[in-house]
């Protein structure tokens, strides 16, 4: 059986905690940042976890089981 690919996709934008869970970067912070308040972008800034609805979709993708 042939080995089963990484979406690229994914890989840029996931990592693996130390744990195994799965950590993401909030979306809105890459662009269009002068109507965003100080607060908004602040807040954007941290990375969080993935939650639990999206976990097993982002894993397939990551080709994790």
């Amino acid at each position: 059986m042939p080995k089963v690919k990484t979406k690229s996709a994914a890989k840029k934008r996931f990592k693996l905690t130390g744990t195994g869970k799965i950590k993401r970067q909030h979306a809105f912070h890459s662009h269009i940042l002068t109507k965003k308040t100080k607060k908004q972008k602040r807040n954007l800034d941290h990375s969080t976890l993935v939650a639990p609805a999206n976990v097993k979709q982002v894993r397939e993708l990551l080709c994790l089981r």
